[in-house]
């Protein structure tokens, strides 16, 4: 593990919302982060579907954390704004989003996720996210 992926997973692990939702950091690279979080009886709406909360919790940290691997090592990062589309129910075993960023910047970077629920070896992309970070 190199220091910028350990410095992501020291991050992400002093996220209480992240372990509330049993959501992992499932892979880290450069401008690239993979969130996974199962869908609990207790992140569901009211037709049992995963809630919107759920999706977009999971997708703004996989896109921060994607912003924060291509900042320098005493930088932080913070959401200035986040758009999702909400396409399909989160229906399914567990969601996975999938953050990127766009455009990196010294003042602002431009991030998106995408957020797919999880059936076995299927996958449906349920969310789409677009958004703003700026280091802080």
């Amino acid at each position: 593990m190199n220091d910028m992926e350990a410095r992501i997973r020291a991050s992400f692990d002093r996220q209480s919302m992240m372990r509330t939702l049993g959501a992992t950091l499932t892979a880290v690279a450069p401008g690239q982060v993979t969130i996974s979080a199962p869908i609990l009886p207790g992140a569901l709406q009211q037709h049992g579907a995963g809630h919107a909360g759920l999706t977009f919790s999971i997708g703004d940290s996989a896109a921060g954390y994607a912003a924060l691997s291509l900042m320098p090592e005493t930088a932080e990062v913070m959401t200035v704004e986040m758009k999702i589309n909400l396409m399909s129910p989160a229906l399914g075993e567990s969601l996975i989003a999938e953050g990127r960023v766009i455009r990196p910047g010294r003042r602002i970077l431009v991030v998106a996720a995408d957020v797919w629920a999880v059936t076995g070896a299927s996958r449906k992309h349920v969310a789409m996210l677009q958004g703003t970070m700026i280091p802080v």
